[in-house]
């Protein structure tokens, strides 16, 4: 593509045609190589032992969503890194938190915050939340010949809807199958204990506060029973990631804000370590 106009200082003549608003269909035409699930590993390789990271967990409150991660990425029984970071925003509007194989998952989040950008110069207008949500299950389903060979990316999509007024979240499997979550959704090896966590915290009128209490609250149980999340490290000063997402846009809690939270948070457990029924029982 570049042997042509190589020392004349022109671009080729793919990045002056008019065509699709899609940055990673160009890309799929032009350099497929460079498509991260594109990639081919050598025939006979056994699954690669990479760093994972893993819990995710997003709540709706009235006026937004929260979307927030732990800290923690693994390598088999290892802790591979203590302070990796899984949410990312999207756009103004919008942040992706990730779960998997965890170069490929940064890499894909990279591609589609391009993906949003290239869309919005090219229409002249933001992708709606569900235009957005679209183009990153395309995304998913392009790896999945990565995730077959055991390099899966699973994130968690969050976003206020200003066609609507709310906040939405949208969970994803390995073939890039959508579906949208109602009030919290959880992904990653600690998903199920925050889950389980938020069921028992969750209400529709929580206040942004109460939302932010909440998940730091289920990303403490989850680190608790599974050892790939990390929980609230006090001696490092490492904290959950919190991005909050308004009609004001995206936010990143900051993290002396996180770490009073977390901090009290495990003041009270010190009190219940077992849980707020545990003398009850």
């Amino acid at each position: 593509m570049e042997a042509n106009t190589r020392g004349t200082g022109r671009l080729p003549a793919a990045f002056l045609t008019p065509g699709s608003s899609s940055f990673v269909e160009f890309l799929a035409d032009h350099q497929p190589e460079l498509l991260p699930g594109r990639r081919t590993l050598p025939a006979g390789l056994q699954p690669l032992e990479a760093p994972h990271g893993t819990t995710i967990v997003s709540v709706t409150f009235d006026g937004g969503v929260i979307l927030a991660g732990d800290r923690r990425a693994t390598m088999g029984n290892l802790i591979a890194q203590r302070d990796i970071e899984k949410v990312f925003p999207a756009d103004e509007y919008s942040a992706v938190g990730i779960a998997g194989t965890a170069g490929l998952a940064v890499e894909m989040v990279r591609l589609f915050q391009l993906e949003l950008e290239h869309y919005e110069k090219i229409e002249g207008t933001q992708l709606s939340l569900e235009g957005k949500a679209n183009r990153l299950t395309t995304m998913i389903r392009g790896n999945l010949g990565m995730a077959m060979q055991g390099l899966a990316v699973v994130p968690l999509f969050a976003g206020y809807d200003l066609d609507l007024g709310r906040g939405r979240i949208f969970s994803y499997d390995v073939t890039g199958g959508r579906s949208e979550e109602v009030g919290f959704a959880a992904t990653g090896s600690g998903s199920l204990f925050a889950k389980g966590s938020l069921k028992k915290l969750y209400r529709a009128d929580l206040t942004a506060e109460q939302a932010t209490t909440a998940v730091v609250q289920a990303l403490y149980d989850a680190a608790d029973d599974d050892s790939a999340t990390g929980g609230p490290d006090l001696t490092r000063g490492i904290f959950p990631i919190v991005g909050v997402i308004t009609e004001d846009g995206f936010r990143r809690l900051p993290d002396d804000e996180v770490g009073a939270l977390a901090r009290s948070i495990l003041d009270h457990r010190l009190e219940f370590p077992n849980g707020p029924q545990a003398g009850l029982l």
